[in-house]
């Protein structure tokens, strides 16, 4: 069993940047694919990132977010981050934390067993 705990979002202007991270409890911390996902008001959620739990830290990003947001893990911390950069109003969404345990690296939400609560990211123009 794992549990997740997202934290960083907050308001910013359009061009700001932003770290979010997902502190994980539980065991096997390594052995978990990692996502972030979010939704909008009104809108779907949908993917933003994902890192593999193989050596090679493989990750995917959105098309959207490609070349401004990057993922990455601490495993001695138990914890996956999401670093936002120049951001946009487009990017305003709640954000969550998602765990699979092995498999593959999943890009649709129903690929992932362990969710957070979220963290509300806005952005203003």
């Amino acid at each position: 069993q794992v549990q997740l705990q997202e934290s960083g979002g907050r308001l910013v202007q359009a061009g700001d940047s932003l770290r979010l991270s997902c502190a994980a409890s539980g065991r096997a911390f390594s052995s978990y694919n990692w996502a972030w996902f979010r939704q909008a008001p009104g809108k779907e959620r949908e993917f933003v990132a994902a890192i593999a739990w193989t050596s090679d830290g493989r990750t995917n990003y959105a098309d959207s977010v490609k070349g401004r947001f990057t993922i990455s893990r601490d495993n001695a911390k138990n914890t996956v981050y999401l670093q936002m950069n120049s951001l946009k109003t487009e990017d305003t969404a709640v954000y969550y934390c998602a765990a699979r345990y092995l498999g593959r690296l999943g890009v649709q939400g129903s690929e992932y067993d362990y969710w957070g609560q979220g963290t509300q990211v806005t952005v203003s123009s």
